[in-house]
């Protein structure tokens, strides 16, 4: 576990985070990065959940009328 220490910017105030974390999530400057409760304290992550929501239930549908996506493909 490494602390990470809030900084002032402008007037707000943000969180520099070194380049192994950043590289770890996977993004770079300009990225958006979605926080969500979690029992123990927040999850940040740079996938949004809600559309994994949306994507886990499109694929579900895609799932449940494979033969008739199937057919029309043809």
């Amino acid at each position: 576990m490494s602390a990470l220490k809030l900084t002032q910017i402008g007037n707000s105030v943000g969180v520099i985070f070194p380049k192994e974390l950043l590289a770890r999530l996977k993004v770079e400057k300009g990225d958006t990065l979605f926080w969500t409760e979690a029992a123990n304290g927040v999850t940040l992550t740079p996938y949004d959940p809600e559309l994994e929501e949306q994507l886990q239930a499109g694929r579900a549908f895609m799932h449940e009328y494979r033969d008739t996506f199937h057919q029309l493909a043809k």
